[in-house]
């Protein structure tokens, strides 16, 4: 039986969880709801933050404080170049495309996530790297919970990095440009947006967070060419339950996956914590599938 204590520390460490996966889903949600297409290779943009954290704070001797930013520019580069080279074709010749569109970005998506996994792997190698740690603090005191301090000090720069994210997407030029077409593409052209600007920076910047997520939890998880797999099955689960392309709803479902994963994990098993969010999936399939956030597609 839970106590009041044990209570408010799960709560705590369900939500500095939800932060992290927001991180991770919040991108995957922006692109979606931009591109209408899901990323597979979401994960890889995880991997290549922290190793591009480890190698240049561990083997480069750089400060951590300018390693951070350097993990969050890897990825955002990464998805500039891959919105260029993959995605464009997707929107630039909209209309030959007809039903092959979706296949395309299944497609290519994934075999850039088996691409990029296989390249860090015969590169790098197979063996994980543990990267320099963000705080000298190993226990610190949240209100009723004790917490990794490591995990805390990557919550503070996730909750300040999202802050800004919200911030950006709702007052500045370029965050209403990306909410516009995010609505409607062709609507958003017609009054002058460049839809085509707005994609290339929502894709470096959903890359960006990803890498930026894989950086800051490399001290807890290890680097290695697979440690995307799991956070990116995570921000799928996310984006449905939050509602495709829904920006608040994948922070709120973040929380929630959080949550329910803490509890779980004391209630049931801790051996079936991964398996808290599928269940949950399924669940809001049967019974809210457009999601907390999402619109019920309109019937045929």
């Amino acid at each position: 039986m839970l106590t009041g204590a044990l209570a408010a520390d799960l709560a705590v460490n369900g939500l500095v969880t939800g932060l992290f996966y927001g991180l991770m889903a919040i991108g995957l949600a922006l692109i979606f709801g931009v591109l209408r297409i899901v990323n597979f290779a979401h994960g890889e943009f995880y991997m290549v933050g922290a190793y591009a954290y480890t190698i240049v704070a561990a083997r480069l001797g750089v400060p951590l404080v300018l390693a951070l930013p350097t993990a969050f520019l890897f990825g955002a580069a990464l998805g500039w170049v891959v919105e260029r080279t993959l995605m464009r074709p997707l929107y630039a010749n909209i209309g030959s495309w007809g039903l092959m569109r979706d296949e395309y970005a299944v497609i290519v998506t994934f075999a850039l996530s088996l691409l990029l996994v296989n390249f860090v792997d015969k590169a790098i190698g197979p063996y994980a790297f543990r990267a320099p740690a963000l705080i000298s603090a190993s226990r610190v005191v949240v209100g009723p919970a004790l917490m990794s301090g490591q995990k805390v000090a990557a919550a503070l720069v996730t909750l300040a990095v999202l802050a800004l994210i919200a911030f950006f997407l709702r007052f500045s030029y370029w965050g209403r440009a990306v909410r516009a077409v995010s609505q409607n593409r062709l609507g958003a052209s017609l009054a002058g947006i460049d839809a085509t600007a707005v994609s290339s920076l929502v894709f470096s910047l959903a890359g960006g967070l990803a890498a930026l997520a894989g950086a800051l939890l490399s001290p807890i998880i290890n680097a290695s060419p697979d440690v995307g797999a799991f956070p990116a099955i995570k921000s799928y689960v996310i984006v449905v339950l939050g509602g495709m392309g829904s920006i608040p709803g994948a922070f709120i479902a973040s929380l929630l996956l959080g949550i329910v994963e803490s509890f779980g994990a004391v209630l049931v098993s801790y051996q079936y914590r991964d398996t808290f969010g599928l269940i949950l999936l399924i669940l809001f399939l049967l019974f809210r599938p457009q999601g907390l956030f999402g619109e019920r597609g309109r019937e045929v």
